[in-house]
């Protein structure tokens, strides 16, 4: 039988802010916080000048024990701390009882360590290789710095899944809850921001140019939206058997009551309607839901021209009309390997306090986009037991997720 899994602790590093309160004080101001990047008019050829970045400092930690992280791993480590503070578990036995695991990933490791290896193959040169270059680029740099920092002997999943990787972490880390094979698991995805994700998405006609107006864009789901914004952060959550969250009479945020993945199978960037409603009906039955049962669905919402239109339709497929629906990258851009996490514990915060927040810079819906019910305006108060969180990443990889309110 599957062991019950909650959330016990939380946290975010993003444009939006770092403390609970200031995330959801900017995020009720119902601004984006989308800037121009004056840096990247050096770039010859890279058109969107517009990206979300972290601008707080952020905290300084021991250089011994974070030599080896490049700054990804340095916003995973911040967004874990305040979560396992919260969670009550900084510096208790169970972290190195073997009985913790962690569940982690973005979408690169370091951009500004990989270009130690680019100056090699390029120049000729190993002047900005150290013994560390590689230990702050390699894939897995979030989920094996933050094993050794916390000194973890459970198992450790790395997701390099490009934007489910920490919405797919959250996944893997509830099912190794839920089957036993854990206790708790720290799980999450962090993102570094960098002009290369910029040109990944220019270069396939994806990201918006809208550089005059950065308050205006993205605009997800509207008819004159024009691409995504890149953004940067992290997002960590501690998972717990409810077992063990009650017997220390730890705070309670939610519980995971569902969750699905499965692949498209048929194009690397192009998304696929089928499957995508085909993961939501997954996490539903894995829940022992139907569609009627949920309040709200936190979209992808990329505002790209394609995304948008096959996410809402596969939605419209699975719920019908009017299902109440908004995207978070309408106010911090998309944070790639970050917002399934970001995302999950913003909509958890948003499930807790009974209001859930417009899409910004929508104001004609696209005639291609499903008939739902897109949150305008001021938001919407809601009471909602049951609410979903989706995710979709080049690769053709889909994710769903179920939380409900205790």
């Amino acid at each position: 039988m599957l062991r019950r899994v909650v959330v016990t602790g939380g946290s975010i590093v993003s444009a939006l802010g770092s403390d609970d309160d200031a995330v959801w004080a900017s995020l009720r101001k119902l601004e984006n916080k989308i800037a121009v990047m004056d840096s990247w008019k050096e770039y010859e050829g890279l058109r969107p000048m517009l990206a979300a970045p972290v601008t707080e400092s952020l905290p300084q930690y021991p250089r011994k024990d974070v030599r080896g992280m490049g700054r990804v791993a340095l916003l995973a480590l911040t967004a874990t701390e305040d979560a396992l503070r919260k969670a009550g578990l900084k510096d208790v036995p169970v972290l190195k009882s073997g009985r913790t695991g962690i569940a982690y990933g973005s979408s690169l490791g370091s951009i500004e360590a990989l270009l130690g290896f680019y100056e090699l193959l390029a120049n000729k040169s190993t002047k900005k290789i150290s013994a560390t270059t590689y230990i702050k680029s390699m894939p897995q740099t979030c989920a094996a710095n933050l094993s050794v920092y916390y000194g973890l002997t459970g198992r450790l999943i790395s997701t390099n899944t490009a934007c489910t990787s920490g919405s797919i972490s959250i996944g893997y880390a509830y099912e190794a809850i839920a089957s036993g094979k854990q206790d708790v698991m720290i799980a999450g995805g962090a993102e570094e921001l960098s002009a290369a994700d910029a040109a990944v998405f220019d270069s396939l006609f994806s990201a918006s140019t809208r550089n005059d107006e950065p308050s205006l864009t993205p605009r997800a789901y509207d008819a004159d939206r024009d691409g995504l914004v890149v953004g940067e952060g992290a997002g960590t959550l501690i998972l717990e058997s409810y077992e063990s969250a009650v017997a220390r009479n730890a705070e309670i945020y939610g519980e995971i009551v569902g969750f699905a993945t499965n692949t498209d199978g048929v194009h690397i960037t192009h998304p696929n309607r089928d499957t995508i409603a085909q993961v939501m009906r997954d996490s539903l039955k894995s829940a022992g839901l139907e569609p009627r049962d949920i309040s709200y669905v936190n979209t992808h919402g990329t505002a790209t021209i394609s995304g948008d239109v096959v996410e809402t339709n596969a939605m419209h497929d699975v719920f019908g009309p009017g299902i109440p629906c908004s995207t978070l990258k309408s106010y911090i851009g998309h944070t790639l390997g970050a917002c399934g996490a970001i995302e999950a514990w913003v909509t958890l915060m948003m499930q807790r306090k009974g209001w859930f927040c417009p899409n910004l810079n929508l104001v004609n819906v696209d005639p291609e986009c499903a008939d739902l019910g897109y949150i305008t305006g001021s938001g919407m108060d809601l009471d909602a037991e049951y609410v979903m969180s989706n995710n979709f990443a080049f690769g053709g990889i889909n994710t769903s997720l179920i939380f409900r309110k205790i």
